[in-house]
């Protein structure tokens, strides 16, 4: 097993904290693919949607929804990663941009917004804000999906949610429509991760 880097910066809230990661190439959430559950929900999509993914990763789900025809764009506020998405990415590297979450305001109205290890990514205070701008970010009946990490653990990340107070900070904006076990979850996650779609009220 690779030794975990001595890592100088402690605040997930700071771009540097993820710099650091993605320069050692440090990234235990890196599945190294695209989850089946996703690539369903777009191979069944009735047609493509404009898609805003937050926290890009190396862009797996960029490239696979890109090659589908949809309209996709990843952020990350981070230098580090989005360099790092981009030379993944090739052809694609165009999807992907530098900008904070919080100020973001996208070209387009967005049509599905892909959650995948942002929200966990993140202190539990920062929650609240999060869910605010996804539901500011989309219009009613646009879609939010993809995995949630349930978890009572108080150190991250991956902060963890409890599933009553995240269901609770959710219903007053989205509506819940699809909820099942992951299907393939890395070990940070296994067992405690869930593929959800909600729908925007």
């Amino acid at each position: 097993m690779r030794p975990v880097p001595q890592f100088v910066q402690r605040d997930p809230l700071a771009p540097g904290f993820w710099d650091e990661r993605f320069e050692h190439q440090f990234m235990p959430w890196d599945q190294g693919g695209v989850p089946p559950q996703l690539a369903r929900f777009v191979a069944q999509a009735p047609a493509p949607l404009t898609t805003l993914i937050p926290g890009c990763g190396l862009g797996y789900e960029v490239r696979h929804l890109a090659q589908a025809g949809w309209d996709v764009t990843a952020i990350d506020f981070s230098p580090a990663a989005v360099a790092a998405a981009k030379a993944a990415l090739g052809e694609f590297a165009g999807h992907v941009q530098q900008a904070d979450f919080f100020s973001f305001v996208p070209p387009q109205p967005v049509g599905f917004m892909y959650e995948r290890a942002f929200l966990c990514a993140l202190p539990r205070a920062r929650w609240p804000a999060v869910i605010a701008h996804w539901a500011a970010l989309l219009a009613p009946g646009a879609l939010l999906g993809g995995f949630f990490f349930y978890d009572t653990a108080p150190k991250g990340p991956p902060f963890g949610a409890d599933r009553a107070a995240l269901d609770s900070a959710m219903q007053p904006y989205f509506a819940l429509l699809e909820d099942a076990a992951a299907e393939q979850s890395i070990a940070v996650f296994e067992g405690k991760e869930r593929w959800q779609l909600w729908r925007r009220r």
